[in-house]
């Protein structure tokens, strides 16, 4: 079975038809309304999880309100980590201290309620690993763009590192080293839909579907067949967020 451990199912407007199919998802959270969302889907579909986060881009939106939204649905089942949290400085590092503070604040949250965590880091990564490095968590480092270095330093952390349709592209080299380099058991497979849509369709909106295209590309580069990358990557999944399938 495969499973995308990371898309935004919030964002689609016909979404019986984007979760027809054979496969399980995990949709994350990003602020409020988005959580509130996720809390929506989870209850309703299946096959759908979910995590509940702030995402670093949403931080000055977030009121005591939006830690409690997150604190007050742990105990659902379908529940099955904190995320899409972290670090982003691509557009302004202005507000590195704020940034700090609520990816702590959420880290002190997955700590005391024993929750994986779903790790955003952009133009960020030392800070990410440092701050890390000072909790005993685990979870995703999703849609990892960094060096092999950094994703080795983050798997003995404990982490596993998300690969979605950049691993397709043809400039995503970076990552396709990294498939090459680091075992099966330490890869979550994941879309981030509906962005980073993989090779062939490359400019289209992106499906949880289309993590098979993601699969295949890491399949060609282990050399390994389609079967084995779907069961490992999904007996990874199953274990680092406890679901119950």
């Amino acid at each position: 079975m495969l499973i995308d451990t990371h898309c935004h199912l919030d964002d689609y407007e016909n979404i019986e038809d984007i979760i027809n199919f054979d496969g399980i998802m995990i949709t994350a959270g990003c602020d409020d309304e988005s959580n509130l969302k996720v809390i929506e889907l989870v209850n309703k579909y299946d096959n759908v999880y979910g995590t509940l986060g702030i995402h670093p881009e949403s931080i000055d939106k977030i009121t005591e309100d939006s830690f409690n939204i997150i604190i007050n649905n742990l105990s659902n089942p379908k529940i099955v980590g904190i995320g899409e949290i972290g670090l982003d400085y691509h557009y302004t590092d202005k507000n590195k201290e704020l940034q700090h503070e609520v990816f702590k604040k959420q880290l002190d949250i997955a700590s005391k309620y024993s929750m994986p965590i779903v790790v955003h880091s952009r133009d960020s990564i030392s800070d990410a690993y440092n701050i890390l490095s000072q909790y005993n968590l685990r979870g995703s480092i999703h849609c990892f763009s960094s060096s092999l270095e950094m994703a080795q330093k983050f798997i003995k952390l404990g982490y596993k590192i998300g690969v979605g349709g950049v691993v397709t592209f043809k400039n995503g080299k970076k990552i396709q080293n990294i498939v090459e380099n680091i075992s099966l058991n330490d890869i979550l497979l994941e879309t981030d839909s509906p962005y980073l849509t993989p090779e062939p369709y490359r400019g289209k909106c992106n499906e949880p579907r289309n993590v098979l295209y993601v699969a295949e590309k890491i399949k060609s580069i282990k050399n390994v067949s389609l079967a084995e990358v779907i069961s490992i990557t999904s007996s990874n999944a199953i274990d680092e967020f406890d679901l119950n399938i």
